[in-house]
Parts: structure tokens; sequence; C-alpha cells
């Protein structure tokens, strides 16, 4: 545990260390926004600066020592601090929905194996390879073409199992929303359209794939996050560093969502 700090004087219940200026670049953080404005939690973000290395030092590396983001502070729990952005997922619902009125675990035993597998998918299989992607296109100090190829073709290759499982499904898991649609769609969402390889869109070559992110984006949770995603985008547009690769693929992509989403909300009840 951390020593005691005055992250909290915000009056917000949690704190959420989040990348000062590459909101664009990360997905996990979003996962976790959408699951926040599900519970109606409140929280400050702390912006820090990766430039000035400020990831590695307090107060963040006193919460986690692996020096990553995200890394969430629950007030509410004597400053309990929490990081792995399913972990966190995890423990929001464990924690905030302890009944899981809102099924976001799953309604059976089958059901919540299945969440958690779909977690661990998410977790060591396309979050990796995306920003492995991410890294040898626009990152490397040099051109790998290997690496970029095969970067790539992993993308597809998650695409296609996503694509194969959605086939007659409107969800991952059962017949609602869970934690699996919401770890799984931030990737896709804002990663996989500046990676993909020229010429491939998901919406072309991955038809269920693409109304299943429809879909979630119409839920309020998810436009309003998305939303706010390009305010802080469009703030920090001057500062977001060009590196190695096509100006126009560094761009900023705006996913298209509606003004205000459908109401899709979960009812729960008392």
């Amino acid at each position: 545990m951390a020593c005691a700090s005055s992250l909290g004087s915000h009056g917000k219940q949690f704190t959420l260390f989040n990348h000062v200026g590459m909101c664009m670049h990360m997905p996990n953080i979003f996962k976790l926004c959408f699951v926040m404005k599900e519970l109606d939690l409140k929280w400050e973000s702390k912006f820090l600066d990766f430039n000035k290395n400020e990831q590695k030092q307090s107060p963040h590396i006193d919460y986690n020592p692996n020096g990553r983001i995200p890394t969430l502070i629950d007030h509410n729990n004597n400053d309990f601090p929490i990081w792995e952005s399913n972990a966190i997922l995890l423990y929001l619902i464990n924690t905030y929905d302890a009944e899981n009125k809102f099924g976001f675990l799953g309604k059976t035993a089958e059901e919540k194996a299945q969440v958690m597998q779909w977690l661990f998918f998410q977790a060591s299989g396309q979050g990796p390879y995306y920003g492995q992607a991410h890294w040898f296109l626009y990152l490397h100090p040099e051109e790998v073409p290997s690496a970029i190829t095969r970067y790539q073709d992993e993308i597809l290759r998650v695409l296609s199992v996503l694509e194969k499982h959605l086939q007659n499904r409107e969800w991952m898991v059962g017949d609602s929303i869970t934690l699996a649609d919401f770890a799984l769609l931030p990737y896709n969402l804002f990663y996989a359209p500046r990676l993909l390889p020229e010429g491939v869109t998901v919406e072309d070559r991955y038809p269920a794939v693409a109304a299943w992110q429809k879909r979630l984006c119409a839920r309020r949770s998810v436009a309003e996050t998305v939303q706010e995603r390009e305010v802080e985008v469009r703030k920090f547009a001057n500062t977001i560093p060009i590196f190695r690769g096509e100006r126009g693929r560094m761009d900023p992509v705006y996913p298209q969502v509606p003004e205000v989403a459908e109401s899709t909300e979960v009812t729960v009840e008392a």
C-alpha cells in the first residue's frame, strides 16, 4: 500500500493516472472509462508526461511498481491502488457491483468463465500485438518491414477470431454486454484504423466486428467517452510528436458515433 497522499483532495472517488497528450495512443484507459461511467463512479485523471519519465517517479511509482498506466487509486478504500487494466475492471465490478446486477461478469458460471477467457485473450493477444504494430510502424528508430508485417498479420488474425465468434451474435458473451465487450473495443476502435495494412478496413473485411463496434458506440457510456477523448486529442494535437511513418496515418482517428447516443443503459433494480 502506498503512503498517504493528497491525491484524493479533489473530492472524487478515484484518481486515474493517464498519459499527457497521448490519449489517442492509450486504449486501456478507455475500457475503464466505459465501465466507471456505467457504474456512475467519479474520477479525476492525473496526466503523466512520459517524456519526463513521470510514470517512473513519485507519486505514480509508489502506487505502481511497474511504472506503466493505467493505475487507479480508490479513495473510498483507503487509497487502495490497482493496476493492469483488466484487473482494474474486475476490481471495480467486484467492489461496486458485488451482486453483479449489471451482469457485466456474465450471468452463469459458464458465461463468467467465458468473460474471463476473453479478458485473458485481450491482455495476452490483442493488446500486445496491436501495441507492437504501433511501435514498429511509428516509434522504432528504423523501419523493419518484417516486424511490421508480422504484427499487422497478427492484428488480422485477432480480428478474424472476433469476426468468426461474432457471426450471428450481438455481444461477445451471452445476450448482453459484459466486460469482454468493453475490454476488446478500444484497441479496435482507436488503434486498428491506424495499424491495418493499406487498403484494409474493419468495415470491409470484418463486417460482424464492425456491426458489434457500432452497437457498442451507440451506448451512452461509450459515446460520451469517445467524445471526451476527441476533446483531449484536439487539445494536445500540436504537441503529439510525429514519428517515422506516414503523417496521414498519424492523424487522430475519430470514430463516428451519434451526437447523443441511444438510451441503452441497463436498468438496475434497487
